[in-house]
């Protein structure tokens, strides 16, 4: 089902955390409980899996934000925002260094969180799917969708199909149909291969959600999905069973 963004806070004052938590609870997020240092950062990155991580420069112990900035990158490829009170050239010219999609400078209000969530968003997916529809971005396992206000997110394997309606794509989810302008070409760019297929030129299947499969059409949680000899030949290649 799709499901609230979530995002890691790492925060070593307790005030700022508490404050940070309320208000990306009034913007419609999920937190984590927040990390005041480096280690405990990295233990809730691995039990927590966020998708988003707001990320306070300078933290308890000897490693501070920055360092933790490069690991972001370099092993868990999550986008992330600095936080920090100071605005020193020295400190921005070294978290320059980790290339951060957004920097919010405290104290901060609702308006500015949300629109840094969004700008970092929007940064991490340019410099990873420049192929991305400006406001929705896929990043690891998930699409993510602006509806609004808020972003909503779907997991790849909870999209059972989508069809392609002139410019615009409809997206059948376990929770409902999501609808937004673009082509299917550019969608089927930037999701895994190893899960989806095009069935037809107006049809992207989830091979997961797959249950009958006959020579005009595959059927996908109940729906029947037009193909043709050509695409449906390669489906039984691709699924090994023909």
């Amino acid at each position: 089902m799709n499901e609230k963004i979530k995002i890691g806070v790492v925060e070593d004052e307790e005030m700022m955390a508490q404050l940070i938590c309320k208000t990306l609870d009034n913007l419609g997020y999920t937190a984590t409980k927040p990390a005041e240092s480096f280690e405990r950062a990295i233990d809730m990155i691995e039990k927590e899996k966020p998708d988003i991580i707001l990320l306070d420069i300078f933290l308890n112990g000897k490693k501070d934000g920055i360092d933790l900035a490069d690991i972001i990158n370099k092993k868990y490829k999550i986008p992330f925002i600095f936080l920090t009170s100071n605005t020193k050239k020295e400190t921005l010219e070294r978290a320059k260094t980790v290339n951060p999609p957004a920097y919010l400078v405290k104290p901060f209000n609702n308006e500015e969180l949300y629109c840094a969530i969004e700008i970092c968003f929007n940064n991490y997916s340019k410099s990873k799917l420049p192929a991305q529809q400006k406001g929705n971005y896929i990043i690891n396992d998930s699409f993510f969708i602006k509806d609004g206000y808020h972003f909503i997110k779907v997991k790849y394997n909870d999209i059972y199909y989508v069809e392609s309606d002139h410019v615009y794509i409809h997206i059948h989810t376990s929770a409902k149909k999501l609808t937004i302008r673009s082509s299917l070409g550019n969608f089927i760019e930037n999701v895994n291969n190893e899960i989806f297929y095009r069935l037809h030129r107006s049809y992207l299947i989830n091979m997961n959600h797959i249950e009958a499969i006959n020579t005009d059409n595959v059927i996908v949680k109940g729906v029947k999905i037009p193909t043709t000899k050509h695409y449906h030949d390669e489906l039984l290649s691709k699924l090994k069973i023909a």
